[in-house]
């Protein structure tokens, strides 16, 4: 065996009198007149094969192993379907069972399950059509990412998953320390131990890395180091958030996209991230058709629909201050007053996006409260040069900024967050040796896959998610 072996989406193009193996996991078998119809997948396209064993083919010992769950691999020949919806199929002549899966016991029944049962067995689920799907898409979302930046000449930079500054100001970071004790304790009613942790109360000069230490919200600050001696550069690797948080779009580990640019103002940064939203939505649309048209039919109606417009149509470029105009006289009923000032949450995002404009919305100028200290200040003092690009049916879907690059605005604005010059040091030394005009945005990766899929849970589009209480696989 060998991994250039045929694949069942290689299956389907074989013309009649074929000879070749199918590999992949029973999905189905049914029984009539004595022939069974076996249903395999292996993952590497939507559709299911079907496999026809004529009665005496097999040994009855063999015909009991091929029930839901069992990995096999068939040899036979590829023939002409009477059936509708599939051109060809094969006829067994023999089988191998690699693994068999007990039916009274394997988790993933034809029934359907929930979402909620699904990521109790999230080590199988991939199995399924919808999380075949999901995780097919997210493969060709991640090429498409990749294939995007470095046809333009951006270069693929690995920015540290440990840090000891946080690059958002906002504090909910998971410390990462060897200063950890065990703690015995006895179970009530026996003799069994069970072990808990907790940090000492160790110097933190004494602790590994020397000072206290966290698991990365963003890669964006040393990425900027890196466009400021390569030019162009992007990031695209796991961040977490200790958000103590167990909503449908919150999770404590994801991805992150960020590419940054020297010599791009504000402009430029815009320009980039509608192309990068147009340009991946296209290669889903042109690659994922089945999986997209599955969703679309099972998960989010209009999917497809909703994803072409925002290849073919332009995104409106609003300014924050003209946005919260249009929603103060809107005449809407908000849960969230509106006014100047207020951060705009996802039914304000919504509405503009789907009720006022009908398109991908890009806004901009941000009051300087509300945005992160690294965001060029505007000349009017009271805000930023920050982006957010807001999509119909999810709301922000990335953001981002032109750079502070001026030494003392920068000093100015970490100082008024509360936040010490110290740790930043090495990025204050970009705008004390050839300082440059610089932006840049991020993009949550799984943000992404939601919107694609439709799916509504961050949980649903990760093949494990780490959220408050579940680290299970």
């Amino acid at each position: 065996m060998d991994y250039r072996r045929t694949y069942v989406r290689d299956l389907f193009d074989m013309p009649p009198g074929t000879a070749t193996s199918a590999y992949g996991w029973v999905k189905t078998r049914r029984d009539s007149k004595g022939i069974s119809f076996v249903q395999i997948s292996d993952g590497s396209c939507f559709k299911d094969f079907q496999v026809i064993v004529n009665e005496g083919v097999l040994s009855s010992d063999d015909l009991k192993l091929l029930t839901t769950g069992a990995c096999v691999r068939f040899d036979g020949k590829i023939v002409e379907s009477p059936a509708a919806g599939q051109a060809v199929e094969m006829q067994a002549e023999a089988v191998e069972v690699f693994g068999a899966a007990d039916p009274q016991t394997y988790p993933l029944q034809k029934k359907g399950a929930t979402m909620e049962y699904l990521r109790e067995i999230a080590h199988l689920r991939a199995r399924g059509n919808t999380f075949g799907a999901v995780f097919r898409v997210r493969n060709r979302a991640a090429f498409a990412i990749h294939k995007f930046f470095q046809t333009r000449g951006f270069h693929y930079v690995h920015t540290p998953i440990i840090t000891a500054s946080d690059a958002e100001g906002a504090g909910a970071m998971f410390q990462v320390t060897t200063a950890v004790e065990t703690v015995e304790k006895a179970v009530e009613g026996g003799t069994e131990h069970q072990a808990a942790y907790r940090i000492r109360n160790a110097n933190p000069k004494e602790d590994f890395f020397g000072k206290p230490s966290y698991l990365t919200v963003s890669g964006q600050l040393e990425a900027e180091t890196l466009a400021m001696g390569m030019t162009n550069v992007y990031t695209f690797g796991p961040t977490f958030r200790a958000e103590n948080s167990s909503t449908s779009r919150h999770a404590a580990e994801f991805w992150m996209v960020e590419p940054e640019m020297a010599f791009c103002d504000l402009e430029g940064d815009m320009n980039l991230a509608e192309e990068f939203l147009k340009e991946v939505v296209a290669d889903l649309l042109d690659q994922c058709g089945d999986d997209l048209s599955f969703f679309n039919q099972r998960i989010e109606k209009e999917l497809l629909e909703t994803l072409q417009h925002v290849v073919s149509s332009p995104f409106e470029r609003l300014t924050y201050t003209e946005a919260v105009k249009l929603l103060e006289t809107s005449g809407e009923s908000f849960e969230f007053p509106v006014h100047w000032g207020a951060d705009l949450q996802s039914e304000h995002e919504r509405w503009l996006t789907e009720t006022k404009v009908g398109r991908p919305v890009i806004l901009t100028d941000y009051p300087k409260e509300i945005k992160a200290f690294y965001m060029r200040a505007n000349e009017d003092g009271k805000t930023v040069r920050a982006m957010d690009v807001l999509a119909p049916r999810i709301g922000e879907i990335m953001g981002g900024s032109q750079r502070e690059e001026r030494l003392d605005v920068l000093e100015s604005r970490i100082t008024e967050m509360g936040l010490p010059l110290e740790p930043y040091w090495w990025y204050l030394d970009l705008r004390r040796f050839g300082t440059a005009p610089h932006a840049g945005f991020g993009l949550g990766f799984e943000r992404l896959l939601m919107y694609v899929t439709g799916m509504k849970n961050i949980r649903d589009v990760i093949p494990y998610h780490r959220t408050p209480g579940h680290a299970e696989f």
